[in-house]
C-alpha cells in the first residue's frame, strides 16, 4: 500500500494559489495578449491548465476505480480543447480554471492507500503510481503560473520545489541526452546536478531559481558557463 504523498500534495496546493495569483493579476486584455510560451496567449496557458486538471481526473478515477481512463484521447484532441478553452469568456476561462484544479484537489484527497499505490500511464506513455499526480500537477501549475508572465518568478516558488523539479528536468534531459552534457553549479546551494548529453560536459552556474528555469526551457537571468556561452537546450516536455 501507498500512504498519499503529502509533500507534493502541498506543493499542488500551493502552486495552484501561485497560478491563480498570477491569473488574477492580469486584466482581460493582457491575457488575451502573445505570452512568452510559443504560439500561445495568457488564454491558452489558462485553457492549458484547466484542462490539465481534468486530464488528471481521469487517472484519478483510473486509480479509484481501475477502469483504464487515460488523459486525452490523442493529442490532436488536447490541442484542440486547449484551442476551443482559450475562446471562452474571460470570466468563464477564469472560473473553469479555479473549479477544475478544486475538483482535481477532491479527487485526490478521497483515494484510499490502496489506490494511490495503482498504476496509471501518463499522456508520454510512462507507467507511473497515483502517487506520482500531485507531482506532476505540482509541476504544470507552478511552471505555468511562470509562464502567464504575471507577478510570479521562479525566484517566488519554494525552494524545495525548485530542487526537485530541477531533479526531474536534469533526469528527463539524461534520458533522450538529445542536448549537450552539462554540469549545473548553483551559487546559492551545495548540491551540483547533471545532465547527460553530447559532448564534454558544460558546467553552467548561476541561482539554483533560475538554473531550473533554464533547464525547463524558460528565459533565465544570471547564468554563466564556463569558458563559454550557454548552450541552447532542445524542448524539455
Amino acid at each position: 500500500m501507498s500512504t498519499a504523498p503529502e509533500q507534493t500534495l502541498a506543493w499542488m496546493r500551493e502552486g495552484t494559489d501561485l497560478f491563480l495569483k498570477a491569473l488574477e493579476s492580469l486584466d482581460d486584455e493582457t491575457l488575451a495578449a502573445p505570452g512568452t510560451l510559443p504560439g500561445w496567449t495568457g488564454r491558452h496557458v489558462v485553457a492549458h491548465v484547466a484542462a490539465n486538471a481534468d486530464a488528471l481526473g481521469n487517472l484519478v478515477h483510473w486509480a479509484r476505480t481501475g477502469e483504464e481512463t487515460t488523459m486525452y484521447s490523442s493529442p490532436e484532441q488536447r490541442d484542440a480543447d486547449i484551442e476551443t478553452g482559450s475562446q471562452r469568456p474571460a470570466t468563464e476561462l477564469r472560473h473553469g480554471m479555479a473549479s477544475s484544479a478544486a475538483r482535481l484537489a477532491d479527487s485526490l484527497d478521497a483515494l484510499t492507500p490502496e489506490q494511490w499505490a495503482r498504476h496509471v500511464r501518463t499522456a508520454q506513455g510512462r507507467t507511473v503510481p497515483a502517487t506520482e499526480i500531485p507531482w506532476m500537477r505540482s509541476r504544470e501549475v507552478m511552471v505555468h503560473a511562470v509562464d502567464l508572465g504575471g507577478v510570479v518568478t521562479f525566484d517566488d516558488l519554494p525552494a524545495d520545489f525548485i530542487a526537485a523539479l530541477l531533479d526531474d528536468t536534469t533526469a528527463r534531459r539524461s534520458v533522450g541526452a538529445d542536448g549537450p552534457a552539462l554540469e549545473l553549479a548553483p551559487t546559492d546551494d551545495d548540491r551540483t546536478w547533471a545532465a547527460l548529453g553530447a559532448g564534454h560536459p558544460t558546467t553552467i552556474r548561476g541561482p539554483l531559481a533560475q538554473l531550473t528555469a533554464y533547464l525547463s526551457g524558460r528565459p533565465a537571468t544570471g547564468l554563466h558557463a564556463d569558458g563559454g556561452t550557454v548552450p541552447t537546450l532542445p524542448r524539455w516536455l
